[in-house]
């Protein structure tokens, strides 16, 4: 009962205010887009070798030409010299041999035995590097200061456009004589005469070999087979 006589319902309650909701600390979780197939990685572009780069020609050892150039490669790569250095070659050729049971066969012949070429920038950390190199002994020019090499040397050995012309022709056989080497026939009319070789054509497989007979000089023409070195 209150003081002025008025009766309160026990079931009565003071009015609450309604709970605001508190805000969620939480983000909301964004879903990410599913993504199909492969992704692909950026391609790594080599570095591009400045436009003072030059062919030089270096002397190596005879005979392990292939090597040395692996060699030099392996170590520009581990000096992180990829960008003054763009291409090393050993210029060859194709030519056919013929086995000792007579089968012919197809081989890389070298242009130059004993020397690489390569395209690079001549600086001191390039210089050092090749001229430290095993098997390399200098670069061609003189007093060993490098010169670059002449452009018509650089069609002929390096950018020869394969033509179709030289299609056409026969390829060379591979003639283990050289002008001067003496010889001695090993079968038909002459067989068992000594001589010197005068000519070598490749194309054709033959031999000049200028043969003594009954007292004069004969050039006689021969397959490559028909001789042996003396």
């Amino acid at each position: 009962m209150t003081a002025d006589g008025g009766i309160v319902s026990e079931s009565a309650s003071p009015a609450v205010p309604e709970a605001v909701p508190a805000k969620s600390k939480a983000k909301a979780k964004v879903e990410k887009p599913v993504l199909t197939g492969k992704i692909r990685k950026p391609a790594v572009e080599a570095p591009e070798v400045p436009a003072n780069a030059d062919w030089y020609i270096l002397k190596v050892a005879f005979n392990r030409e292939d090597t040395i150039r692996d060699s030099l490669e392996k170590r520009v790569k581990m000096e992180g010299l990829q960008e003054y250095f763009n291409s090393i070659v050993v210029p060859t050729e194709d030519v056919v041999e013929f086995t000792r049971a007579g089968k012919r066969r197809i081989v890389k012949r070298k242009l130059l035995p004993g020397y690489i070429m390569v395209n690079m920038v001549i600086n001191d950390d390039t210089w050092f590097l090749v001229r430290e190199t095993a098997g390399i002994s200098d670069f061609t020019g003189a007093s060993g200061a490098p010169m670059p090499m002449d452009p018509v040397d650089v069609e002929r050995f390096i950018n020869k456009p394969a033509s179709q012309d030289d299609e056409d022709q026969p390829m060379k056989t591979a003639i283990p004589y050289r002008v001067g080497d003496r010889v001695r026939v090993k079968e038909g009319n002459f067989e068992n005469q000594e001589g010197e070789v005068d000519s070598v054509d490749e194309a054709n497989g033959r031999v000049t070999v200028i043969i003594n007979i009954f007292g004069r000089s004969v050039p006689m023409e021969l397959d490559h087979w028909q001789v042996e070195a003396m």
